[in-house]
């Protein structure tokens, strides 16, 4: 038995049709759903958090979340020509 669990349940992760713990027979079954889970909650949810796969131990998968770093763009674009 393989299983996927959620590290924390974001507001957008309650509101998906996700569970925190999902159980598959095998192992590729697993990581493809983990991959795939990562990969739409990256790019669909509120973008407030980022979401990475991990395999912990033999037969879990864990799904960390953390917050997404806030970009402090000033208009400047690097040139040098603003100072």
């Amino acid at each position: 038995m393989f299983k996927i669990e959620m590290e924390k349940e974001c507001g957008c992760f309650k509101k998906s049709d996700y569970t925190k713990e999902m159980s598959f027979s095998n192992k590729d079954e697993a990581l493809i759903q983990a991959m795939l889970m990562e990969n739409h909650m990256n790019k669909e949810f509120c973008q407030k958090h980022t979401f990475k796969a991990v395999e912990e131990g033999e037969n879990k998968i864990f799904i960390r979340v953390s917050e997404r770093e806030q970009s402090s763009h000033s208009g400047c674009c690097g040139g040098g020509h603003c100072s």
